[in-house]
């Protein structure tokens, strides 16, 4: 027999039904909310085992970014007759 200790497989069957209890109600909700409500609910589980379990049952969303707008050319604004002023106008 080995003389080490063999480490405990920790049972997550509880984190599981709590997560799965909590996005039912609330299926987009992210990682961060759903973690404050165990905490709120009085368990004392670590953030990175819960998100291992997170993670496990798939239930990571991916993040929408805010869709930038394109950048501005500057050839097409020197181009604009608007802008171009004629120096020999503004002498009094």
């Amino acid at each position: 027999m080995n003389e080490y200790n063999q480490p405990k497989l920790q049972d997550d069957s509880v984190i599981v039904s709590v997560l799965n209890a909590i996005t039912d109600r609330h299926l987009r909700r992210g990682f961060p909310k759903c973690f404050n409500r165990i905490k709120k609910l009085g368990y004392k589980w670590n953030h990175k085992r819960v998100y291992r379990v997170y993670c496990e049952l798939k239930l990571n969303l991916r993040i929408k970014r805010k869709q930038r707008i394109p950048p501005r050319s500057p050839e097409r604004l020197s181009a604009h007759p608007i802008n171009k002023v004629n120096v020999g106008q503004w002498i009094l």
